[in-house]
């Protein structure tokens, strides 16, 4: 069964298949639609000479191809999101690990070698501070 929704919802493209099916309707005929699924049926109807029941079967099989477009259309992106989420999973478990490696050499060479590191840590200390003081400085 038809209804205004249906067609509403992918109404340009229905109406160039209305047109290309019909091609003595015009623009005009057809912007006489005005939601009414009946009234839309009468307009071809009179401009066509077509029975209701061939108008209507016509008109439900554009709708039921719309749908079916807007379905495989939602599963694609549906598909899309998945790979797209499962690629930034991937990415995320990549960057944790790389991060975890990175702590745990640091943690070695400060374990390793204690005195280094507190001079590293110091003297990184004092170049950021000094940047730091010229850039407030320089304001």
């Amino acid at each position: 069964m038809i209804n205004e929704q249906m067609l509403q919802g992918n109404w340009n493209q229905i109406k160039g298949s209305i047109k290309e099916h019909w091609g003595t309707l015009t623009n005009d005929d057809l912007r006489a639609f005005s939601g009414n699924v009946d009234q839309l049926v009468g307009v071809i109807q009179r401009k066509t000479g077509e029975t209701r029941e061939a108008v209507r079967t016509f008109l439900e099989e554009l709708t039921a191809d719309g749908s079916t477009t807007v379905a495989k259309a939602a599963e694609a992106a549906r598909e899309y999101a998945n790979r797209a989420a499962e690629t930034i999973q991937d990415t995320y478990e990549d960057v944790a690990d790389r991060v975890r490696s990175g702590y745990s050499d640091a943690e070695a060479m400060v374990r390793n070698r204690p005195a280094e590191s507190v001079a590293v840590a110091f003297g990184a200390g004092l170049v950021t501070g000094l940047v730091v003081g010229l850039v407030l400085r320089a304001r």
